[in-house]
């Protein structure tokens, strides 16, 4: 598990309980200074950060997670996707990208897409969550 906080690691593990036994490790770094341990991972999953990474970051942090998948390990990227372009956030300087512009940065991390799912029953006003599986 990966987190910038320490005290949000620390809850996470209160939080787990007995299933934070399959947690291996816990980092306190950014995304954009992490690299996992080459060849250690069935799945690694990356859930609603992707908007705090630049676009080169995203794309470069995605490249370590590849190095750092087992033989059909998967890479699944949860997170919030804008209709239409990037749209930046005043408030905590974050981005959201919409699905084509996510998928132009997977590539070119040298990934291929295996399956997409659009989260239902959202209001169409607020942005498309996507859940993307891919190595």
């Amino acid at each position: 598990m990966v987190d910038v906080t320490e005290d949000f690691l620390n809850k996470a593990k209160t939080y787990l309980g007995e299933e934070g036994r399959r947690v291996r490790n816990y980092f306190c770094c950014g995304l954009q200074d992490f690299s996992p341990e080459p060849g250690a991972y069935d799945v690694i999953w990356i859930q609603w950060v992707i908007g705090h990474l630049t676009d080169d970051d995203l794309c470069s942090f995605l490249k370590r997670c590849r190095l750092g998948l087992q033989p059909n390990g998967l890479i699944v990227i949860k997170d919030n996707m804008a209709q239409e372009g990037v749209i930046m956030d005043d408030v905590d300087s974050s981005v959201c990208r919409d699905l084509d512009v996510v998928r132009k940065i997977v590539h070119r991390a040298g990934l291929s897409f295996l399956a997409q799912e659009k989260q239902e029953n959202f209001p169409d006003e607020i942005y498309h969550v996507y859940t993307l599986a891919m190595r």
